[in-house]
């Protein structure tokens, strides 16, 4: 099984940066399909960004494309998203999911079998 943690979230200002962090622990050699998403109130939760773990491919939702950047550091078995140029539309809680497949099935909630607790993300004009 794997086991995920988020943590990162915080407060700041349009145009503003943050580095969210989700510690991975899987007791399974089989690739991971990593992904965030987020959710707002009165919104659906949606995919933000994707990667593979060890190593494949990664996806990025539209929306973020160009201002966030999902990476992975396998010694710390740790994944982050940087987000850049933060906007309001970005405040949401954020969390990690997992799922042990092939191939990714890159944003899709029912995917993923397991989920971090969130991180709540909140950007001010």
């Amino acid at each position: 099984q794997v086991q995920l943690e988020e943590s990162g979230g915080g407060s700041v200002q349009a145009g503003g940066s943050l580095r969210l962090s989700c510690s991975v622990s899987a007791d399974t050699r089989s690739v991971i399909c990593l992904n965030w998403f987020r959710q707002a109130p009165g919104k659906e939760r949606e995919g933000v960004a994707g990667v593979a773990i060890p190593r494949g491919g990664s996806y990025y939702a539209a929306s973020v494309k160009g201002r966030f950047a999902i990476s992975q550091d396998n010694v710390k078995n740790t994944v982050y998203l940087q987000m850049n140029s933060l906007k309001p539309e970005d405040t949401a809680m954020y969390y990690c999911a997992a799922a042990v497949s092939a191939p990714c099935r890159w944003g899709d909630v029912r995917h993923s079998n397991y989920w971090g607790q969130g991180t709540q993300v909140t950007v001010s004009s």
